[in-house]
Parts: structure tokens; C-alpha cells; sequence
């Protein structure tokens, strides 16, 4: 198995993943060890479940992945920074930051969104890093999901650290973030 590749490649599946921790961390007003728990878990069982679920799906469902991957990311991603910023807008312009929690809900739609390119990668993953088996394969998503969970938990405590140093703004740059993310997710698999 090549662990460098692997590695490579959780790094890189999880960075939208933290970029939205670092957005969730600004925005909320209380970020505690179990928020930044379960907001860290969320992404990291995304991220791992996903390339488990492209793996199954195998060659036959890449094609279908690749065609709507980008339009799910793209339209979850910005609908959730469309209303970061338009609930932001509504807020009191006195808080220095936007939300008391974060809706189970709007959790799971931002962890499926930006685990949608780890769909893909399922396919590939097995080539990719020698997974010939199945144990082989369980170990390459439990390193996709503890990588994940690791910088997702930073990012939480990164986003509450400098996220209240915007005081009211935080929202808007967190729905500033989230349809960044959207459209370079879309971008990248049209494109490129």
C-alpha cells in the first residue's frame, strides 16, 4: 500500500471539509470540546463513507458520479452560504457572533456536500493506493476519516479563535466560504 498516496489524498478530499469547520468554528456563538466533536466526526465519517460507497459503486457508477457530483456540491453548498449570509443580514448588528448552534441538519447537508468528490474517489482509491482487498480498503477510508476528523477538529477551534475578530462580518464570510467552495468544486470538475 502506498501511504504517501494515501495520505495525499485524505489531505486532499478533507480540505473542503476544514475550510467549513473553519466557517462553522467563526460562526457559532459557543464552541465547545462536544460541538467541535461532533461538527470534526460529521466530515470525517463523510469523508470515509463516501469513497466506501464509490468503491462499491465501481466503474460502472463512475460516469453517473462525474456527471452530477459538481452540481450537488455546487447547489448544497450554495444555498447553505446564500443563508449564512441572509440570516446574517437579519441578525442583530450588536453580536459578535451569528449563531447559538448549528442545525443537525444543515451539518449533514454541508458534510455531504463537501464529501461529494470522495464519492469519485472511490473508484480510483483502490489503484490508487495498492488497495487489493477489502482490509486493504477499510484501512485507506479509516485513514481518509481520522485525517479528516483531525483537521476538521482544528479548523472548529481555528474558526472560533479568529472568527469573532470579524464580530458581526463572520456570517457573511462563512457564506462568502461556503458558495466559494461550491463553485470551485464545479469549476474544477467541469473545467479541469
Amino acid at each position: 500500500m502506498d501511504y504517501i498516496s494515501l495520505i495525499g489524498i485524505a489531505v486532499g478530499l478533507s480540505m473542503d471539509a476544514f475550510a467549513v469547520s473553519i466557517t462553522n468554528g467563526a460562526v457559532l456563538k459557543k464552541v465547545n470540546w462536544l460541538t467541535a466533536l461532533k461538527i470534526a466526526a460529521c466530515f470525517g465519517i463523510f469523508q470515509g463513507a463516501m469513497p466506501f460507497l464509490g468503491w462499491f459503486i465501481g466503474k460502472v457508477g463512475e460516469q453517473l458520479i462525474h456527471t452530477v457530483d459538481h452540481w450537488i456540491a455546487l447547489i448544497l453548498l450554495c444555498y447553505l452560504g446564500i443563508k449564512m449570509i441572509w440570516d446574517a443580514r437579519k441578525k442583530d448588528e450588536t453580536n459578535l457572533c451569528q449563531k447559538n448552534t448549528l442545525k443537525t441538519k444543515t451539518l449533514l447537508a454541508m458534510a455531504v456536500a463537501t464529501s461529494i468528490d470522495a464519492l469519485a474517489t472511490g473508484v480510483i482509491l483502490p489503484s490508487a493506493v495498492g488497495a487489493e482487498t477489502l482490509l486493504q480498503m477499510i484501512y485507506s477510508i479509516a485513514a481518509i476519516s481520522i485525517i479528516t476528523f483531525i483537521l476538521c477538529l482544528t479548523g472548529v477551534f481555528l474558526g472560533k479563535k479568529f472568527g469573532c475578530l470579524l464580530q458581526n462580518k463572520s456570517s457573511i464570510v462563512g457564506g462568502i466560504v461556503l458558495i466559494g467552495i461550491g463553485i470551485k468544486i464545479f469549476v474544477e470538475q467541469m473545467f479541469f
